[in-house]
């Protein structure tokens, strides 16, 4: 047990020295053995567990409503036969709207409704037009942590139940052409609306849209229950990619996203309940997956924490954040937290747990197993110090982790686990971990009930 306020992990002592379903064992992505845990002997993974056998997927009619029966014809915009196809569903009581094969230019937001599932066949592309080619309302939406009526999210569903894009066909948001070009020009909204949060100025004033220039996700569900995500690929984000927010019963399943512009995260489940994240791959120029909950002022006032997640199953890869992360917009807090069999081929932080002094929330009981990294900057990160703070006098507090079978090839920095006094990370469990080759020293700082069981880094055993 380690109980320190400042402790430099170069000081250290080194002394010499999955499963394919629940219940059975299995080989994770990259050849990583992994062994179903005993229920009796790990009630935690129990939890997850439990989790997951809750889950339902949305069930839909078996009604069909072909976009072509709705005027969609290849080379014209398809937008209003898109969406036409949608209302005429939903009008019915439910089913599946069909996209068929073919390049399908999409000129207008897409908004989802309940009961319908919205399929796309094999070799089907859905191509959304770029900013003065797509016409996006505004909606009620959450940016970065905070409240606004901004553009609408290309594919976006309100208060929906039973709702879903399936199918192995492709989205494309023509992101690093188009909306990404926004961004050397929203730092002013970015500022004006942070401010907004921390003010407390009522939501509905908060307008943005036409004449700003805060990009719009690429899918969000917005207080939505039963929500399934399951076989599309994403490809060039306009901002984040998949974005539920409020929504409880979210599956997200074989999806892959490819996004390589900044803010292009694959997947960030924003105050939601029980999510299930599976058998995805994530080639990003972000976070991979980042878990969220509202931003300073704004979060608390929401006061909604992302609840009972299980990510498992995923392959990842970023060269500029984090494979695994939670925040950094966490201030209604996070906690049970499951993942496991990950196969990170590189990510700047593998394991990222990041917030600053004004987000105050509390992330807690947060287990990972059975990850296997090929390369890394650093492989387990916490911070307190995510970009800058305002005040300073909002520590968030980090509680309950447990990271074990972890088998990292390379990486900068192994360690790097730094609360603040006020705040110390507490009661953190690293077992049965090891690096091959690590470049720096660790850097642990202001912990408190740390405990290392069997990591070894570049060949020996760290002791704390």
């Amino acid at each position: 047990m380690v109980n320190r306020r400042a402790f430099v992990a170069g000081s250290c002592v080194f002394a010499a020295a999955g499963r394919a379903g629940i219940g059975h064992a299995a080989i994770i992505p990259g050849g990583f053995p992994a062994t179903a845990a005993d229920p009796a002997l790990d009630p935690d993974w129990a939890i997850a567990d439990a989790i997951v056998a809750r889950m339902r997927p949305p069930v839909f009619p078996a009604a069909i409503f072909s976009i072509l029966d709705h005027g969609a014809r290849e080379g014209a915009p398809a937008h209003l036969a898109v969406q036409a196809a949608i209302d005429a569903c939903a009008t019915a009581g439910g089913g599946r709207v069909l996209v068929p094969a073919g390049l399908w230019r999409v000129n207008a937001a897409i908004h989802l409704r309940s009961n319908v599932e919205l399929h796309l066949e094999r070799d089907a592309v859905l191509r959304f037009g770029k900013p003065g080619e797509i016409a996006l309302p505004v909606v009620l939406t959450r940016w970065e942590g905070t409240e606004v009526y901004n553009f609408s999210p290309l594919i976006y569903a309100r208060d929906c139940t039973n709702v879903a894009i399936t199918g192995p066909g492709v989205c494309d948001g023509q992101g690093g052409q188009g909306f990404f070009q926004w961004r050397p020009r929203q730092d002013r909204d970015k500022a004006a609306l942070r401010d907004m949060g921390e003010a407390g100025t009522p939501v509905a004033d908060r307008r943005f849209g036409p004449g700003h220039f805060l990009r719009p996700p690429f899918v969000q569900f917005f207080r939505c229950t039963n929500v399934l995500i399951d076989g599309p690929k994403f490809v060039d984000s306009p901002f984040w990619t998949i974005h539920p927010v409020y929504s409880t019963n979210v599956i997200v399943r074989n999806v892959t996203v490819i996004s390589h512009h900044l803010n292009s995260d694959g997947c960030d489940p924003d105050s939601c309940q029980d999510v299930l994240i599976e058998h995805c791959r994530f080639d990003v120029s972000d976070d991979c997956i980042a878990i969220k909950s509202g931003r300073d002022q704004d979060g608390w006032r929401v006061g909604l924490p992302t609840r009972n997640v299980v990510i498992r199953d995923c392959q990842m890869s970023t060269h500029i954040a984090g494979a695994i992360a939670i925040g950094s917009e966490m201030s209604g807090g996070a906690s049970n937290i499951f993942a496991e069999r990950l196969d990170v081929h590189h990510a700047k932080q593998a394991l990222y747990f990041k917030a600053n002094l004004d987000r105050g929330g509390t992330i807690a009981q947060v287990r990972v197993r059975d990850v296997k990294v090929r390369d890394s900057d650093t492989l387990i990160d916490f911070t307190t110090a995510y970009h800058r703070s305002r005040s300073g006098n909002a520590p968030p507090t980090y509680k309950q982790f447990t990271v074990e079978r972890v088998d990292c090839h390379n990486t900068g920095r192994a360690l790097r686990i730094v609360g603040v006094e006020a705040a110390p990370v507490q009661d953190v469990l690293i077992r049965n971990v090891t690096v091959g080759k690590a470049r720096e020293r660790n850097v642990i700082a202001h912990t408190r009930d740390l405990r290392l069981d069997g990591v070894r880094v570049n060949g020996q055993v760290l002791v704390a």
